[in-house]
């Protein structure tokens, strides 16, 4: 693709980034074929080519974004299907957050909008106010016909019928390896997943240190940033990035690390682009790149610290597996997931179009709601067509999303290999059982 960005533009970093990825593109159009918002909605602007065009246009002329880039920016689920799909190696999702930022920073939203998101981005990140707020919201939930827009009923349709207890585990502190200890590992314990579900963070724990990895929960650790990074919001992004990547380096200059447990895969997209993100920073960028060079899924942890073969399933269980995009996608992770589930003895089966969004994507079922759930619709149908036990994820939001529609209990993936390594049953299965 040409461009026509001026001399003067390029001297900035981002710009330069952006003419770079844009140059790379060859029209080919691939990426269409695998957009879940192009399938719906048939519209070129709805699909990769035609946002990258929008984004072009806009970058090029200086010029603040405008309604029609605005509506088809924000459609875009950041699944980074077409990035699997692209054959010229087109990073689109440095193009679409720059876009983000862009429209963020030169778009006024309408006022109820503008308050929603910032509500977002000031409770979701805080595990404290989001229990708080999901609190209220179950208070809320009878008024539910009464909401006049369909966004505050998806908030309230996500409210879960009960809150977990607080997890002592995600106080800062250390578990020691069982047996002998090869691996020293700091957790990520996220955010909105401290307040919705506890059981994932709990079972890594167990999982890894029964494999012979020592755990540690650094002080300080919290928001990794990619809620408010995907949303445009990239000062409270950066600044929950900037807490999280100095407290990950005070351990690895204390006691030192082999690496960074990440067990939700939207987080670890983001966190392994640190570097990226900071590469102008003069304070912060080796940091960053270390910590994204640290940074791994729980699967990558759990492969290297060595599952045992032939690991006997408490239950003969068939799993859907249900492969999260910022995990195939984003971190490029596909098999490994389903080999690790093999080989602890359960029966995995994958759904049809498994390249496909669930419709989740961060807050985006959120904010745009009518797409969300014909997606979730679509994935639930395809999932529960394998006839499963148990569907099978590795990221709090598809699990929460497929959760809410199907009748089949739905876990993290670590919980199953927790389990099939000597842990509890995983909560979920014996609520449903």
């Amino acid at each position: 693709m040409q461009t026509r960005f001026t001399p003067e533009q390029l001297t900035n970093l981002d710009l330069r980034e952006a003419d770079k990825q844009l140059r790379a593109c060859v029209h080919c159009g691939f990426c269409t074929a695998t957009c879940p918002t192009y399938q719906l909605l048939g519209d070129e602007a709805d699909g990769p080519r035609g946002r990258i065009y929008l984004i072009k246009e806009m970058l090029e002329e200086g010029r603040p974004a405008d309604a029609k880039t605005v509506q088809h920016i924000d459609r875009c689920l950041s699944c980074l299907s077409c990035r699997t799909t692209c054959p010229s190696g087109v990073n689109y999702m440095h193009l679409v957050d720059h876009a983000r930022a862009h429209i963020e920073a030169t778009w006024k939203r309408p006022l109820a909008e503008r308050a929603l998101r910032s509500l977002i981005a000031k409770v979701l990140p805080h595990p404290m106010r989001f229990r708080l707020a999901l609190g209220l919201g179950r208070l809320a939930r009878p008024l539910r016909g009464l909401m006049p827009d369909p966004r505050l009923r998806a908030m309230l349709d996500m409210v879960p019928t009960r809150l977990p207890p607080v997890s002592r585990n995600d106080d800062p502190q250390s578990f020691p390896a069982k047996g002998t200890q090869k691996l020293r590992l700091a957790l990520l314990t996220g955010c909105a997943q401290r307040a919705l579900n506890t059981d994932i963070n709990d079972a890594t724990i167990r999982l890894l240190t029964r494999l012979g990895a020592e755990v540690v929960v650094v002080k300080g650790a919290g928001c990794c940033g990619a809620l408010t990074h995907h949303m445009g919001r990239e000062a409270e992004a950066k600044a929950s990035a900037a807490a999280t990547i100095r407290a990950f380096m005070t351990e690895v200059r204390g006691a030192g690390l082999d690496g960074i447990i990440i067990n939700t895969s939207g987080c670890g997209t983001t966190v392994k682009d640190y570097g990226h993100l900071f590469r102008e920073d003069p304070e912060l960028a080796q940091d960053a790149a270390t910590v994204a060079a640290l940074a791994g899924d729980v699967t990558e942890w759990v492969d290297r610290a060595g599952l045992a073969e032939g690991s006997a399933a408490p239950e003969a269980l068939t799993i859907a597996y249900h492969s999260a995009c910022s995990l195939q996608h984003g971190q490029q992770i596909r098999s490994l997931p389903r080999e690790l589930l093999q080989k602890a003895g359960f029966t995995v089966r994958e759904p049809a179009d498994p390249h496909l969004c669930c419709g989740s994507a961060g807050t985006y079922n959120l904010l745009q709601p009518e797409i969300s759930h014909r997606l979730q619709a679509d994935k639930v149908a395809k999932l529960e067509a394998r006839r499963p036990d148990v569907i099978a994820a590795g990221n709090l939001g598809c699990m929460m999303q497929i959760g809410n529609a199907s009748r089949v209990p739905v876990v993290h993936t670590a919980e199953l290999l927790d389990w099939a390594t000597g842990g509890p049953k995983p909560p979920a299965l014996s609520e449903r059982s």
